[in-house]
């Protein structure tokens, strides 16, 4: 085996981290009007079946601390972060700080178009430092993303650095 498909190989090997923010766990019931009726479960299960035969770590938090811990672990292990921070999206620097020391792929998602919402929703802390930013596909966009890594791979959405 060549050394560039051994690398491929390791890469394809390293597990899609889809990470999810507070309230993310109330999809379903909560705001169907702007959030939708899936739930955070449909979405995992169309998650796994987009990834195919790739690894992937599906979670949920309300703490702060704990996604940010699981950004950290994703930083040693993970081929690429989906991410929807839901309301820490706006305000949350020290997750910001976390996500910029991860060289992957980096995509933000969120179910509704933020950009369309009241104004406190129009400034993503994410966006600046994202490799692609999907909003207001509902649940598709989480398919979406993780489809982008699957078929693009981690060099197809490196990041620039500034």
């Amino acid at each position: 085996m060549s050394a560039a498909r051994r690398v491929a190989a390791a890469r394809a090997a390293r597990p899609i981290y889809v990470l999810n923010g507070p309230n993310l766990n109330r999809l379903g019931t909560r705001e169907p009007a702007i959030y939708g009726t899936t739930t955070l479960a449909e979405i995992e299960a169309q998650c796994r079946r987009e990834a195919g035969a790739t690894p992937l770590e599906f979670r949920q938090t309300n703490s702060e601390a704990e996604l940010i811990g699981w950004i950290h672990e994703a930083i040693d292990c993970a081929a690429a972060i989906v991410i929807n921070p839901a309301a820490w999206t706006f305000t949350s620097i020290a997750m910001l700080d976390a996500l910029k020391m991860f060289e992957g792929p980096l995509i933000e998602v969120h179910l509704s178009n933020i950009h369309a919402r009241e104004p406190i929703y129009h400034r993503s802390n994410v966006s600046p430092i994202a490799s692609a930013v999907i909003a207001g596909l509902g649940a598709a966009g989480y398919r979406a993303a993780v489809r982008a890594v699957v078929e693009g791979g981690a060099d197809a959405l490196r990041r620039k650095r500034s």
